[in-house]
């Protein structure tokens, strides 16, 4: 319609039967349409939930073992771990030490992180690498795409 006055406008959309809705108030002159707000409300729900619909929502699971884990309890967990990746899960590998441990964090604790990264580097993409947080050595893997 070109550039018409507020009072104009408001006249154009009432005698429509429709609202004027103000597009862009940056704009110089400030950009208006003349529409049925209600219809344009519900499009724009619609199309949030169809993006929300297709979304990929990607979980963290996580994992925990300590340093005296023993060689089978260890494979069990790694499995595990394989099917978390298999369904597009992150997955958070935590190491807890208690009391005295702490000592062996360096030596036994990152050992283990990098036998485990070496079992899961054809299934999985380190995120992390080890890294100590309070008295845990955590870890982050996700799968390869």
């Amino acid at each position: 319609m070109g550039v018409v006055t507020s009072e104009e406008a408001r006249n154009i959309a009432y005698e429509a039967g429709l609202d004027l809705v103000l597009m862009s108030a940056n704009a110089d002159p400030p950009v208006c349409r003349v529409m049925n707000y209600d219809k344009f409300r519900y499009e724009q729900k619609k199309k949030t939930q169809e993006a929300k619909k297709k979304q990929v929502v990607i979980e963290t699971k996580e994992i925990k073992f300590r340093p005296k884990t023993d060689v089978h309890d260890l494979n069990f967990k790694i499995k595990n771990i394989k099917k978390f990746l298999a369904n597009n899960n992150r997955v958070k590998l935590t190491m807890r030490f208690r009391g005295r441990e702490i000592v062996y964090s360096q030596t036994v604790g990152i050992d283990a992180m990098n036998r485990i990264a070496d079992t899961l580097k054809e299934d999985a993409v380190i995120l992390q690498m080890p890294k100590m947080e309070g008295r845990q050595l955590v870890m982050f893997v996700g799968p390869k795409t």
